[in-house]
């Protein structure tokens, strides 16, 4: 592999000329953050659902 100029944990493929990036450190950084992200967008999902409900049931009681 060739290493690119400039760029620690980038390397191109002699036979493909494919850019391989060697940072798994960095790749599990970005695993681990993209999950919390997507925790945090479910958990504001349901969020969001129950204060729907809350809503459809406040105005049940209110119509009676």
């Amino acid at each position: 592999m060739i290493p690119i100029k400039d760029h620690k944990h980038l390397y191109r493929d002699e036979k493909s000329g494919a850019v391989i990036n060697t940072d798994t450190s960095g790749y599990q950084q970005y695993k681990k953050t993209k999950k919390i992200k997507n925790n945090q967008k479910n958990e504001i999902e349901k969020m969001k659902d129950d204060i729907e409900e809350i809503k459809n049931l406040l105005k049940q009681i209110v119509n009676k």
